[in-house]
């Protein structure tokens, strides 16, 4: 027997039976929307996909969906105590290649990211931004972690509304704000998740250049060809390049495509 929307509804509505949630079903877009309802920040969840992934995978399909809904909605809902002009620290996605120093010689604060890419720390300053330094860190007296959580937070405050395409029945998101911060938001880890639990296909994350972030549902091999000469254009074209190699998500990690795709099975 065929599972309807409705059907999913209501097994969703046990999934997510939580005193501190709410969640809504919009009928005409087939929907499923579950949010705080202190903040109203939340997840949707698109019916058709989550009925796609159930018929084909079971209740294993919906624990996954539960897992990273969760997720998602707990990142949300951490919250730090900001001051002074810690609104305007954000982290910054850079090449494995980028200096590690000032040009006067200071050692610039990053931490490792992925075999391809650092995380940097800017001081938002307007129209521009400082990258922070160990020397500013130590003149303000502050930690590294603080830096690292701050940054964190702010980078997750900032929106993320992806232009959607689809090509050869693979999906792609692209967000391209030009706020600077676009590749950062390859660490909103609560966005990820939502697209994760949305995904029919593989997740697959690209940072090509620091102005756009793209995300991609594949769901077949022409996928991954295209996901890479996107990634591979987008990165030659780009004012401040990072890296022309895409990455499969998976369990909160990041991998790079050439590892992966070599040994991928053909259905």
């Amino acid at each position: 027997m065929k599972m309807t929307s409705i059907k999913m509804k209501r097994k969703l509505d046990e999934l997510f039976e939580n005193d501190d949630w709410r969640v809504s079903f919009n009928r005409d877009k087939d929907v499923y929307r579950v949010e705080w309802k202190d903040n109203k920040q939340g997840v949707s969840i698109n019916i058709p996909n989550v009925i796609a992934k159930y018929e084909r995978r079971g209740d294993v399909a919906l624990e996954e969906l539960q897992f990273h809904v969760s997720e998602s909605l707990k990142m949300m809902h951490e919250e730090h105590q900001l001051e002074g002009q810690e609104k305007q620290i954000y982290p910054v996605i850079r090449a494995t290649s980028f200096p590690k120093k000032t040009k006067a010689g200071t050692p610039l604060v990053y931490s490792e990211h992925t075999a391809e890419t650092n995380i940097y720390y800017a001081l938002d300053l307007g129209t521009t931004y400082q990258l922070i330094d160990e020397k500013m860190l130590e003149e303000q007296g502050w930690s590294f972690e603080r830096l690292k959580e701050i940054s964190l937070f702010n980078i997750r405050s900032l929106s993320v509304s992806p232009k959607k395409d689809t090509v050869a029945d693979n999906d792609f998101y692209f967000i391209a704000t030009q706020d600077g911060y676009d590749a950062s938001r390859i660490l909103n880890e609560a966005f990820l998740e939502e697209m994760k639990a949305n995904a029919l296909g593989e997740v697959v994350v690209a940072v090509p250049h620091q102005d756009v972030l793209i995300v991609a549902d594949i769901k077949n091999e022409t996928g991954y060809d295209i996901i890479a000469q996107m990634t591979m254009k987008f990165f030659a074209e780009g004012r401040v390049p990072i890296t022309s190699l895409p990455f499969i998500y998976e369990d909160k990690h990041l991998e790079p495509v050439f590892i992966l795709a070599k040994n991928k099975p053909k259905e």
